[in-house]
């Protein structure tokens, strides 16, 4: 099973790359919700992929850089780095730490805590 809730996260991530949202969707059960730290508390997954989808908007490409997962029975906590290239040829970067819970071999609930990396060379 744990070898099974990586290939399902990953599977995900790769549909939020290719801008497939009802595909990342159709891996998540009927009632999975996303929690974020953005102050909104828990939102409906269909709700926040189309969030999502409006802030990928000026976004020509993403990937998710995947460093650390680990699980625990049919849960899931990872790190990653989420690398945008923007439209006029900047790029940005969103680090963030996730829990991923599922039912049924889907992904039924998100926790996501977003937050800013600390400069390299800031002292």
């Amino acid at each position: 099973m744990t070898q099974g809730l990586r290939v399902l996260v990953n599977e995900f991530l790769r549909r939020l790359e290719a801008y497939d949202f009802s595909g990342a969707l159709a891996l998540c059960t009927e009632k999975a919700v996303v929690w974020q730290n953005d102050g909104e508390g828990e939102v409906a997954m269909s709700d926040r992929l189309d969030h999502f989808k409006s802030f990928v908007t000026d976004v020509d490409s993403l990937r998710y850089e995947v460093t650390r997962q680990v699980h625990n029975g049919s849960e899931l906590f990872q790190q990653h780095v989420l690398r945008l290239n923007l439209a006029g040829g900047s790029s940005d970067e969103v680090h963030a730490v996730v829990y991923f819970r599922f039912e049924d071999d889907h992904i039924d609930r998100i926790e996501e805590y977003v937050y800013t990396a600390p400069e390299k060379n800031a002292r």
